[in-house]
């Protein structure tokens, strides 16, 4: 039962879809997949796991997994998008809604149609990020935070230009997580968390 769970999700979603009923209209036939690829990769990717952008987010559900018996079973690509699109429009907490809109909502929801539960390029292990915390922010924290010196607007989590917090609180905040955000202690080594604190610490509101 556990595995047919997701599928019977989007035949649940279809319906509603099938019906017009709170998607605010269909899935787009002609979208810009590769526009829906960066802002999935700028907005999303810090809170889902897809394989095809890199990202290994733990915050909401595993794009991949939610769909790939949904692949299996055959789905139609098209209603794989508007399952995706309802989502955007209608997202709960800590997922805001709208987080993207008009034809860039539709661009996202053509690209993780296109590419969840298909596997892809795997993201870079914490242990290839190595101590450089710039790094280790665009990969693990860029989608939740703004932060302009690692070009972030995520908007998930506090704004870090505004915030401004001192080594010693992003290096706990790291570690021990809170509210929506994970713990990275056991994620990161202690000398990565150190890096990317520093990396705040030393970048926000500049």
């Amino acid at each position: 039962m556990r595995r047919a769970l997701p599928g019977l999700v989007v035949l649940v979603a279809a319906a509603l879809v099938a019906g017009g009923c709170g998607t605010g209209g269909k899935a787009a036939s002609q979208a810009d997949t590769q526009n829906g690829q960066k802002l999935f990769q700028a907005k999303c990717a810090g809170c889902h796991t897809l394989a095809a952008a890199g990202s290994r987010g733990t915050i909401g559900p595993n794009l991949d997994d939610a769909f790939a018996e949904d692949r299996a079973e055959k789905f139609k690509q098209s209603t794989i998008q508007n399952v995706v699109l309802d989502q955007i429009r209608q997202a709960a907490a800590p997922m805001p809604r709208n987080l993207v809109t008009g034809a860039d909502a539709q661009d996202v929801a053509a690209y993780v149609a296109s590419s969840a539960g298909l596997g892809g390029a795997a993201a870079k292990t914490p242990a290839q990020l190595g101590t450089d915390g710039k790094a280790i922010f665009s990969a693990e924290c860029s989608s939740c935070h703004t932060l302009k010196a690692a070009a972030a607007t995520g908007t998930i989590g506090p704004n870090l230009d505004q915030l401004k917090p001192a080594f010693p609180i992003a290096q706990r905040q790291v570690t021990n997580g809170g509210a929506v955000m994970p713990a990275f202690k056991g994620v990161l080594s202690p000398a990565q968390i150190d890096a990317v604190a520093k990396f705040v610490a030393d970048n926000a509101g500049k």
